[in-house]
């Protein structure tokens, strides 16, 4: 069997900016790259899940611990509220606090939110990929 070529890994700085722009504005890197078309499917089906769990008045997690079940569901529901980038920060700037309340909505609203999130860190290693040359 022949040893696979190994490529050098690389350079932080052919990346890094791609990955930063893809977390701040979903689909921010994918414009960068000119990658128009995947950039604006990323920055509106992020876009549109995190509306559509604001819209459902889904909570926001915030980082707990506790036991490892509670710390699990609210540290990683808080990272995937956070990569939204500015949809986060922006919401949480004018005041978008929603107690976590019970029903089916509220509790669909608050998935959603964490999905918007999910899908941008998908976003961003679509992205990474591209950038360092991994994909085409």
């Amino acid at each position: 069997m022949m040893p696979a070529e190994s490529k050098p890994a690389p350079g932080l700085m052919s990346w890094l900016p791609v990955v930063l722009l893809g977390w701040l504005i979903p689909g921010g890197g994918h414009f960068l790259l000119r990658r128009r078309g995947r950039a604006w499917m990323i920055s509106l089906s992020v876009i549109l899940m995190f509306l559509f769990g604001l819209f459902m008045r889904g909570a926001f997690f915030t980082p707990q611990t506790g036991d490892l079940l509670t710390t699990l569901i609210n540290v990683g529901g808080f990272v995937g509220n956070l990569c939204t980038g500015l949809l986060y920060f922006l919401a949480t700037w004018l005041g978008y606090d929603q107690p976590d309340l019970a029903g089916h909505v509220h509790d669909y609203g608050t998935k959603f939110l964490v999905s918007a999130g999910l899908l941008n860190i998908l976003g961003m290693v679509d992205a990474y990929e591209i950038a360092s040359g991994k994909k085409d």
